[in-house]
């Protein structure tokens, strides 16, 4: 469709699986592709969160699947996966946003907390990409969307595995780009920096953090849920049709900042 269309994203009636979408950049996301006309599956292991983004995007007129479901659970994933197929009849787009930290210094971290991050931040994604992607594959058109973090490339203090799982999902992105890229289905990354989030929000609640942290960003910003998912929704639209197996790091600048704190006497 040409650029001064009503469908420029190319999404509507696209059915469109967020997982994670009973907050933050899940939720937002879910919204902006109701709002581009998708019929959105909302996907969470909170059902109460997951009824109210639900509700959220049925005031937008547009119509919603709310499904509880751990990703982490491979039957909970397939019959999340069956019940779109049977309520929607196919799976076009897919944004892998779930996600949990459970902090810890790596010489005290538990293998069970080990295990949880493993199993919800890479499992899942994993799990819901062949679930949901294998509609994909035998319609020979997809879009998938995983949900990273700067932290999958820069080492975060006190965050277990929570790097490690992050740098595995970025790698799984490539990886079903590269197999599944000749049957027709597209894979990406998006990356965050530091945002605002429910999962975050603790964070801000100590004095001055906030202006430390936005001090240390270029854009002297600290982003919103809305931010990343404006790139999530061009990644899995069809103005993004030639990308694939690519990382979009969403971050204000803050990664390109490292070689402010090496000392140039002088410069400084």
């Amino acid at each position: 469709m040409s650029a001064g269309g009503n469908d420029w994203l190319g999404l509507k009636d696209r059915v469109c699986v967020v997982t994670g979408a009973g907050g933050g950049i899940g939720r937002e996301t879910a919204a902006q592709l109701a709002a581009a006309g998708a019929m959105v599956v909302v996907v969470d292991r909170n059902r109460e969160s997951c009824v109210e983004t639900g509700q959220e995007i049925r005031s937008q007129g547009r119509e919603v699947l709310s499904l509880a479901c751990d990703v982490a659970d491979p039957d909970s994933v397939a019959a999340a996966a069956q019940e779109t197929l049977a309520t929607f009849g196919q799976c076009d787009v897919l944004v892998n946003n779930a996600g949990i930290l459970r902090p810890g210094n790596m010489e005290a971290l538990s293998v069970a907390d080990w295990n949880v991050m493993l199993q919800v931040n890479l499992t899942g994604c994993f799990l819901c990409s062949q679930a949901f992607g294998r509609d994909m594959l035998v319609r020979g058109a997809g879009a998938i969307v995983h949900v990273s973090s700067i932290a999958a490339s820069q080492p975060q203090p006190f965050s277990g595995a929570y790097s490690p799982t992050k740098a595995a999902v970025t790698m799984l992105s490539r990886q079903i780009a590269f197999e599944w890229g000749p049957k027709g289905v597209r894979s990406n990354v998006v990356s965050p920096g530091l945002v605002r989030t429910p999962m975050s929000e603790s964070f801000y609640a100590a004095p001055g953090v906030a202006e430390r942290r936005e001090a240390v960003v270029p854009l002297r910003r600290i982003a919103t849920p809305s931010d990343m998912a404006n790139v999530v929704v061009f990644l899995v639209s069809d103005r993004a049709s030639y990308v694939t197996g690519q990382e979009i790091v969403v971050d204000g600048g803050f990664s390109q900042t490292l070689m402010s704190h090496v000392p140039r006497p002088g410069y400084d």
